[in-house]
């Protein structure tokens, strides 16, 4: 649809209310069909007589929208009565116009914020003769403050149930974004799941909380008998402090307010305009009082972006199956829309090092391939000219100097996705700036054939951080220089498989590797052992990883890797003989481990490893989500190498597929499911006697890989046997 819209907004500002449009509109012929095209600055909530239009929730999302703003198609023919037929839309201030990030302001963000509360909206209907009207925003609609008094991303909702919208305000055209409007690519944000009380308690210091038994992302719906007048007034927190005391410092600057004031009578509501990361909440007003609150006044209702689950792990391990579990809420809680680092606090930005990190798990747990292909659109709009690519996507933060392994999503996702669905698509979308983001480093470092001279994250928050360092020991030139390398060669292999002329990047990676050869031969940190196999950097990568794993086992079995190293540090492990180890690390309980935060009760994945410590302290104030997908990572480790569940660059999406599974003694049972654009993957591997027996489903055509003997196979269903000495 080529659509010019008309846009309006309130000729009188109206302070902190979200504004509600609205008209009214009647027609003598019958029609046979109604569509409305919508976009707002800001967010909308769209009623047609009374009744929500889609299901949309935080539309129209979150794009760069300087450069691309997405507006949406409904289907309204159902929603039309014979007579007058009213249309309003509600507009809070949302990703658009609210203060993001909480910390720091931009210039285009601040000049969007300046600007007005917009609306452009288009009803076309189509009459049994066959013929068709327009119904567009104009000087015609009215506009008035509702009952949302207030509504902003970080600051919560407030809203008056007693204030109806009056529609008596005038409206005015403005000169509102055209040509940057595109039709809906990403998936929508709904309402997915609903959670009831899991207990009510009283604090030590006297205060009633609510617990829903998960963190997560959403919102509470109320359910009340009340008086006009009366209010319900919530707070919200993932954690409760070491004493058992509602705790909050942890969502920073974001207010995160929840604030219904009554009417008369029984009723039922919840926020539209915006959303809460939590598991619990605090009562702060009630009516009749805080005795008065019952289980069954509240539930959460989980909210995120509309993707398919398609991977499932389970094991005869409890804590494992948790940390499973764990993943899973960690991907729902942040994938809204943009696959943000956390959604409770003064932050909730879709940092680039994170996404990187987790691609690859995100697209076995779930259809995430129309969710990044919008995503890594935004990052080829936000992306400069000369390659460089933000720290965040949407780039709100505008840092000047691009920092490896954070930019260097501009590669790895792409190929990630392509190699999850074995769609060319998303390469050929996003092939040039996969070399953009090559010609940048080239362009800006300091020592030719490697990236040096940058300002970077390095191996962020690893666990050999020196004192007073939010980074790891781990030498950032090295980091930056082995990233380059593994980019090209993914720019590389996407220009092969569009067939496009590579021969001068691969001179630049042959020349990347020799140099990094030359100026790290040797390795200091259990992450640069870790990069140097893993990118096959290393001279000799088998020596590399028998070091990383005498590294680990020297200082007590444990992982010292951050953001950068740890997501590839259990295959460099099996890659090379050390799959045992491997196991003993994600089957560690104690600190620091993937099953330590279960330990502790976390039903998501956790920042830091030790978010909550020992003794039931915290971590820090400052930088301690609860809900923190990126070590989630993990999982697709569990799928590729414990379940055996291969991707192959040769058959993209599993159109074949390798199944070489590893199991350990200390499960009984391990499960992996996976559903591919060619079918369903299953596999299963359980002790029988003194044996491992194999349950192995595959749709297509399949090596499978015993005890180092491949079985190659048709599609079908197999079973097969091995000593359990032998795996």
């Amino acid at each position: 649809m080529n659509w010019n819209p008309t846009w309006i907004c309130p000729a009188n500002d109206l302070g902190d209310p979200a504004a509600v449009f609205g008209t009214s509109f009647v027609f003598e012929k019958k029609i046979t069909h109604a569509n409305l095209t919508i976009t707002a600055m800001g967010v909308y909530e769209a009623r047609l007589n009374g009744r929500r239009v889609g299901q949309f929730v935080m539309a129209p999302g979150w794009t760069s929208y300087h450069k691309r703003l997405q507006y949406q198609e409904y289907d309204i023919t159902d929603l039309l009565t014979n007579g007058k037929n009213e249309i309003e839309v509600t507009v809070g201030k949302g990703w658009y116009r609210s203060p993001l990030p909480g910390w720091l302001g931009c210039a285009y963000q601040d000049e969007l914020r300046s600007r007005p509360c917009g609306l452009a909206a288009q009803i076309a209907l189509t009459f049994e003769d066959g013929s068709s009207k327009i119904l567009s925003t104009d000087e015609s609609w009215k506009v008035s403050d509702g009952p949302v008094r207030f509504s902003e991303i970080y600051d919560g909702e407030i809203y008056d149930s007693a204030k109806t919208p009056l529609l008596d305000q005038p409206v005015t055209i403005f000169d509102g974004p055209t040509d940057t409007l595109i039709l809906q690519q990403g998936e929508e944000v709904c309402e997915q799941e609903r959670l009831a009380v899991k207990k009510v308690f009283v604090t030590p210091n006297g205060e009633t909380v609510l617990d829903f038994g998960q963190n997560m992302t959403g919102y509470v719906e109320l359910f009340v008998n009340a008086k006009a007048g009366d209010c319900v007034d919530l707070s919200f927190a993932e954690v409760m402090d070491k004493e058992g005391n509602f705790y909050t410092e942890n969502y920073r600057g974001a207010k995160a307010q929840y604030h219904y004031i009554c009417s008369d009578g029984v009723q039922t509501w919840h926020p539209s305009l915006t959303f809460y990361g939590f598991r619990y909440i605090r009562i702060n007003d009630f009516p009749g009082g805080i005795d008065c609150v019952k289980p069954e006044n509240f539930t959460a209702i989980v909210v995120h972006s509309n993707m398919k689950r398609t991977g499932f792990l389970s094991s005869s391990n409890a804590m494992l199956n948790q940390l499973f579990s764990n993943i899973i809420w960690g991907q729902k809680g942040n994938f809204l829309d943009v696959p943000t680092d956390c959604p409770q606090r003064d932050e909730r930005l879709g940092w680039t090092g994170d996404a990187q990190v987790f691609v690859r798990t995100a697209c076995l747990n779930y259809d995430a391939e129309k969710f990044f292909t919008k995503w890594l659109a935004d990052l080829a709009s936000d992306q400069h000219d000369d390659g460089y690519v933000g720290h965040v996507i949407p780039d709100l933060l505008q840092n000047p100097h691009a920092s490896s392994a954070w930019g260097d999503a501009a590669a790895i996702c792409p190929w990630q996705v392509y190699l999850a669905f074995g769609n060319k698509q998303i390469l050929k979308n996003q092939y040039q700036s996969m070399k953009k983001w090559i010609d940048y480093i080239t362009s800006t470092t300091t020592t030719k054939y490697l990236w040096t001279g940058g300002t970077h994250y390095g191996d962020w928050l690893g666990l050999d951080a020196p004192s007073g360092s939010y980074k790891g020991s781990s030498n950032e030139d090295f980091i930056a220089s082995a990233f380059y390398a593994y980019s090209t060669s993914l720019v590389i292999q996407a220009g092969t498989v569009l067939r496009e002329d590579v021969s001068e990047l691969s001179t630049l990676y042959e020349n990347i590797v020799n140099t990094f050869q030359k100026t790290w031969p040797t390795y200091n940190t259990q992450t640069e052992c870790v990069l140097a196999a893993h990118f096959k950097l290393a001279k000799d990568c088998q020596a590399t990883a028998d070091q990383l794993a005498d590294m680990v086992r020297a200082c007590g079995t444990k992982l010292q890797t951050g953001f950068v190293g740890t997501p590839y540090l259990l295959h460099v492990l099996s890659d090379y003989g050390h799959t045992d180890l491997a196991w003993d690390l994600l089957l560690r309980t104690k600190y620091p481990s993937w099953l330590y935060p279960v330990t502790k009760g976390a039903t998501t994945i956790w920042e830091h490893w030790d978010g909550i410590m020992e003794d039931g302290s915290f971590w820090s104030k400052d930088m301690n989500s609860y809900n923190h997908y990126a070590y989630g990572s993990v999982a697709d480790w569990v799928y590729g190498v414990a379940a055996g569940i291969l991707p192959r660059k040769d058959a993209p999406g599993y159109a074949n597929v390798t199944i070489a599974p590893h199991p350990d003694k200390r499960l009984d049972w391990l499960r992996a499911e996976l559903d591919t654009r060619h079918g369903h993957i299953s596999s299963f591997w359980t002790k029988e006697d003194d044996s491992w027996r194999y349950e192995i489903t595959v749709p297509v055509e399949a090596d499978i890989v015993i005890d180092g003997v491949c079985h190659s196979v048709r599609a079908g269903s197999y079973c097969f046997y091995s000593d359990q000495k032998n795996a």
